[in-house]
């Protein structure tokens, strides 16, 4: 079989240097572009948080369809403990709840085996209920290294030859099963704070008491996302 002659146009090897520097920095700029970053604007400052879609799609996905909503407008940090976590985007400044789209499928594993954050300081989660599946607009932030929120990532093989969690070892272990218990899969981390860190710190101290339908843990003085923007 014949193939086409036509060479293809000669570069000096400077020149292909040159071409691939330009290509990486071209790269780089695609890969800036596709890391969306979100503005808070709250009765105690504002913080901006970055998110990753490559590694955690789905959750980013519903993520920012509620910032585009302007669901979180308008909502309050509803639990706060200091040393552990801040949650909010549920609820409004009386305490009632704003509608929510379906629940996102969980994403933790999979975005910690493409090398996604840990729940440590300032990374960014969504909250769910007992029900792994069951995340729909409701967020925290991490104020401390919270290794025991962190998914378990589940050794290759069916039956799974060897298994450790919490201390205990299992051994030739169905993979179904683990994929199915719901203590191994953690929450899901799908960005962090990149500046403002401060107010979230802020945030995190303030004074808290029951409030609402809440017996503990909320602010007492209400702390209000004014809004969430799209700024990248």
């Amino acid at each position: 079989m014949n193939f086409p002659t036509t060479a293809m146009p000669r570069r000096t090897l400077p020149a292909l240097v040159l071409a691939c520097l330009l290509a990486a920095s071209g790269w780089q700029t695609a890969w800036a572009e596709a890391t969306p970053r979100v503005k808070f604007m709250t009765s105690e400052g504002d913080f901006v948080v970055e998110v990753y879609p490559d590694k955690a799609p789905k959750t980013v996905a519903n993520f920012l369809q509620y910032v585009k909503d302007k669901h979180y407008d308008g909502t309050i940090f509803h639990r706060i403990i200091n040393n552990f976590m801040v949650q909010g985007g549920g609820f409004d400044a009386k305490f009632a709840e704003k509608p929510s789209r379906p629940p996102v499928r969980h994403e933790g594993q999979e975005a910690l085996a493409k090398g996604g954050d840990k729940n440590t300081v300032g990374t960014l989660a969504m909250a769910r209920t007992n029900d792994p599946h069951s995340a729909t607009a409701q967020f925290f932030i991490n104020v401390k290294d919270n290794d025991f929120l962190n998914p378990t990532l589940i050794p290759p093989g069916d039956p799974v030859p060897r298994f450790e969690y919490q201390g205990q070892v299992y051994e030739n272990t169905p993979r179904a099963k683990l994929l199915n218990a719901p203590q191994l899969f953690g929450y899901t981390v799908f960005g962090k704070v990149v500046s403002g860190m401060d107010v979230v710190n802020k945030i995190k101290s303030v004074p808290t008491g029951p409030g609402g339908p809440f017996p503990s843990d909320v602010p007492k003085t209400p702390v209000l996302i004014k809004s969430a923007s799209l700024i990248q």
